[in-house]
C-alpha cells in the first residue's frame, strides 16, 4: 500500500508542558490564566483543555522552556484564585505537528499518526487538533524517534519543518 500524502510535518522541541488540574468551571479562569502569562510574554504554543468526571477543568499548555520558572511562579500566584487543586510540569518536551490541507475529510490520519508513534513506544503526552493539523506533545529524547515513525508512515512531500528554539 502507498504512504498517505500529507502537507508536511512541523516540530517544534525546547519546550515544556505545564498542567492546571482540577479548576472548577468558571468562565473567567482560561481568561485569569492566559492573560496573566501574556502580560509575562510567555506565548503558549499548544492549548489543550478538558474536564474530568467532577466537571473540573484541566488545561495542558506548552510553553518556551525557558519561560518554564516565571511561568510556574505566575500559576502558582493564581492557584488560589483560581481554585486548581494542582500544577504540573514536564521540562524538555516537543510538539510535533502533521499537517495537510482538508484533514476533515481524512479522518484515518489521526489513528495512523498515533499508531506510528506507539509502535515505537512513544506516549503522546499532549494531543491537539485543527482543521488542518493534529500535534502531539512527546518528551523531548523521544524527538527524533518520533518524526523517524512519522516519516515511515507519511509521505511527506518536503522537509521536516523545525521551529526554531528560542533562546
Amino acid at each position: 500500500m502507498d504512504k498517505m500524502e500529507i502537507g508536511g510535518i512541523m516540530q517544534s522541541d525546547g519546550r515544556a508542558l505545564l498542567k492546571i488540574m482540577s479548576v472548577p468551571d468558571h468562565a473567567s479562569v482560561a481568561g485569569t490564566v492566559f492573560k496573566a502569562m501574556g502580560e509575562n510574554g510567555m506565548n503558549i504554543e499548544l492549548l489543550v483543555q478538558s474536564f474530568d468526571l467532577d466537571d473540573c477543568g484541566n488545561f495542558a499548555v506548552v510553553i518556551d522552556q525557558k519561560d518554564l520558572d516565571q511561568a510556574l511562579q505566575v500559576l502558582e500566584e493564581l492557584k488560589p484564585t483560581i481554585d486548581a487543586k494542582a500544577v504540573s510540569y514536564t521540562p524538555d518536551v516537543a510538539v510535533i505537528t502533521v499537517f495537510a490541507p482538508h484533514l476533515r475529510e481524512k479522518p484515518y490520519i489521526h489513528g495512523l499518526m498515533f499508531s506510528s508513534i506507539a509502535s515505537v513506544g512513544i506516549n503522546c503526552l499532549a494531543i491537539s487538533t485543527s482543521l488542518s493539523s493534529v500535534s502531539c506533545v512527546v518528551e523531548g529524547q523521544h524527538l527524533t524517534t518520533t518524526i523517524q515513525a512519522l516519516t515511515e508512515a507519511f509521505y511527506v512531500p518536503g522537509q521536516v519543518k523545525e521551529r526554531p528554539k528560542d533562546y
